[in-house]
């Protein structure tokens, strides 16, 4: 869960440059209490009521029936296309530091590499996966770590100033800034679709949330802050500065384990990125929405690798993106999946209000109406502070998603399907 909500703080480091490093730290410590805390309560919840395959796309279908259920897993999906392929590419990219001649056609066949490696570790399934990424995070952990101890150490500046970039527009400080957050703290609801998969959901789900959230800002807010106090460099920050950061706090060696930690981050976000995704497909398939080739399953290995190699597949077919020119047109189908996801919490309470649930989002109606209404209202923040290029782009991706309904709906009235209620969801 780690791996796939966080896996380090790389990949934010333009927002100190965009929105100002005081915007960038209010937004690391402020957002989680509109985003992901709340999202993670629900995911809690909802976990423990049904801890299917599908996760979040079976919780809106249960609670809003077939056409919302399908824009649930449809966009979340999609999503998954703009960001699976970014993830090798920025891998290769940093592999690139240290061998410049990897360009073009090698740059794209090492990124195709990494895809098919992590396909193949995910059809071997989800014990194996989980290992693997334990083993990742370490590596990751141990040189941000030190970059956390040294700057505090050589601590000399005020990192909440200037609080706003000067000279930059609205978008470029409320947009762009609050995109890459929101994409930072994004996910929380994303494990769900492998619950079938892990022991003793009810439990370990909420235990695990507990856990991450904490963990997660900590990760984000302790290096950037440290960082900024030492070097109160914040125009020269851009897409991996955390390694420069290393490098002249703590010398070349620390400099090289931060470029490794880099790397290691990448490939351990697309590993739980095609361990959440993919099952996405496999369930939708189950409910006769896609073709059942979907959901079949590996004869040794008992994981959907049908879904698995067709992800795969298309995240290699986009592996030349960057991640910047993606994220806000991300936000928009991540904003709608997490606020479908949210809105089911209130959904399957009103509907079915008898089932058991062994975890409660605490607070009663005013804690449930926190879960549902703070993400809302920071989707819509986020929404409208978008740049020229996802305010275009970023409804055309919704749109897909009902477009996309009716010849899926079709295919399901003439080859079947299970119903949308929680005992066959």
């Amino acid at each position: 869960m780690y791996s796939y909500t966080t896996g380090g703080p790389f990949g934010i480091e333009d927002a100190v440059t965009t929105s100002g490093p005081g915007m960038m730290l209010l937004y690391l410590m402020l957002v989680p209490f509109f985003w992901c805390i709340p999202v993670s309560l629900v995911s809690a919840e909802l976990t423990g009521v049904m801890p299917v395959a599908g996760g979040f796309y079976r919780w809106t279908r249960a609670a809003f029936g077939d056409f919302w259920g399908f824009l649930a897993g449809c966009w979340n999906w999609l999503a998954s296309f703009l960001l699976g392929g970014v993830y090798a590419v920025l891998f290769t990219d940093y592999l690139g530091f240290w061998f410049p001649q990897i360009t073009g056609g090698k740059h794209y066949l090492i990124s195709l590499a990494l895809i098919a490696a992590i396909a193949y570790l995910n059809v071997r399934g989800i014990q194996l996966v989980g290992k693997c990424a334990a083993a990742l995070e370490t590596v990751v952990w141990l040189p941000v770590l030190a970059l956390v101890v040294i700057g505090c150490a050589k601590w000399h500046h005020n990192p909440y100033l200037p609080l706003a970039a000067p000279h930059r527009s609205l978008f470029q400080v409320f947009g762009v800034g609050l995109a890459l957050v929101l994409w930072a703290y994004s996910g929380y609801e994303q494990l769900s679709t492998v619950a079938q998969e892990v022991e003793s959901p009810q439990r370990t789900y909420p235990l695990a949330l507990a856990m991450v959230v904490p963990l997660s800002v900590a990760t984000y807010v302790l290096p950037t802050m440290a960082s900024l106090g030492a070097l109160s460099n914040w125009r020269e920050w851009h897409t991996g500065y955390f390694s420069q950061a290393a490098r002249l706090l703590g010398g070349r060696q620390l400099g090289f384990w931060m470029t490794v930690a880099a790397m290691v981050t990448n490939l351990a976000l697309l590993n739980s990125t095609v361990l959440s995704t993919t099952r996405m497909p496999a369930a939708m398939a189950e409910d006769g929405y896609l073709p059942r080739k979907l959901n079949q399953l590996h004869p040794r290995f008992g994981t959907p690798s049908v879904a698995i190699i067709t992800s795969a597949i298309i995240y290699a077919l986009l592996a030349f993106q960057t991640l910047r020119g993606l994220i806000t047109i991300y936000i928009w189908l991540r904003s709608a999946t997490t606020v479908l996801t949210v809105l089911s919490a209130w959904g399957l309470r009103r509907k079915y209000p008898d089932l058991p649930r062994s975890f409660v989002v605490p607070g009663g109606r005013m804690g449930l109406g926190y879960v549902v209404m703070a993400p809302v209202v920071m989707s819509v923040v986020a929404l409208l502070g978008s740049d020229a290029f996802a305010l275009h782009w970023g409804p055309v991706a919704l749109a897909l998603g009902p477009l996309a309904y009716f010849p899926a709906s079709f295919y399901r009235r003439h080859h079947g399907g299970h119903s949308a209620t929680p005992a066959r969801c």
